[in-house]
């Protein structure tokens, strides 16, 4: 796990995918561990799923976490996704469908119009690679699982996507093909390319 920025306030760290945001039930092993390990004081902001990789943010002591924390509840947090998805998008669009726990199947998501809560996110096209699209993701909303599911409700799952994707996406690849790519926060802005 690589360091991106550390100063007195904030660590932000780029986290392989296959690694927890926090510590399991019963996996120990987890990003806020590591980080911690160099930085005591350093508290978990927002989390990034297990199987995604990318920018993930760290407060130094609880008055920077209550003052971050602040940020990303009143979006004022830019975060920017790279995925690769199934099948061949153009230009660009917004996917705006309200989200809910699938609760007989939990951890899973779904598109719930009846009691979801509104969910959006912007994608555009980045290229493609033969079959698939290379997007660019900024979800306007934090939802779990929100770019998952919403790209896999448009038909388009995101490669190695083993809760959300059919067999042959699932797969497409050894893992998920999700990297939380940017980050913009407190007049900060943090960026570091996926490996994929």
């Amino acid at each position: 796990m690589r360091v991106v920025h550390a100063d007195d306030r904030m660590v932000v760290v780029d986290k392989p995918a296959g690694l927890l945001s926090v510590p399991g039930r019963t996996e120990p092993d987890c990003a806020s561990a590591r980080v911690q390990a160099l930085y005591p004081d350093a508290l978990i902001v927002h989390r990034l799923d297990q199987a995604t990789s990318g920018l993930l943010l760290f407060a130094r002591g609880a008055q920077a976490q209550r003052e971050l924390s602040a940020d990303f509840a009143e979006r004022r947090v830019g975060k920017v996704y790279v995925a690769v998805v199934a099948g061949r998008l153009q230009g660009e669009g917004l996917i705006d469908l309200p989200l809910g726990a699938d609760w007989p199947n939990r951890p899973r998501q779904q598109v719930d119009h009846q009691h979801g809560k509104p969910s959006q996110t912007r994608w555009r096209v980045l290229g493609h690679e033969g079959d698939h699209t290379r997007l660019r993701l900024e979800p306007l909303t934090g939802r779990s699982h929100q770019l998952r599911v919403h790209l896999a409700a448009l038909g388009h799952p995101i490669l190695g996507d083993t809760l959300y994707g059919m067999a042959d996406t699932a797969a497409a690849s050894p893992r998920l093909l999700l990297h939380a790519s940017e980050l913009s926060v407190s007049g900060h802005r943090f960026a570091c390319a996926p490996e994929f």
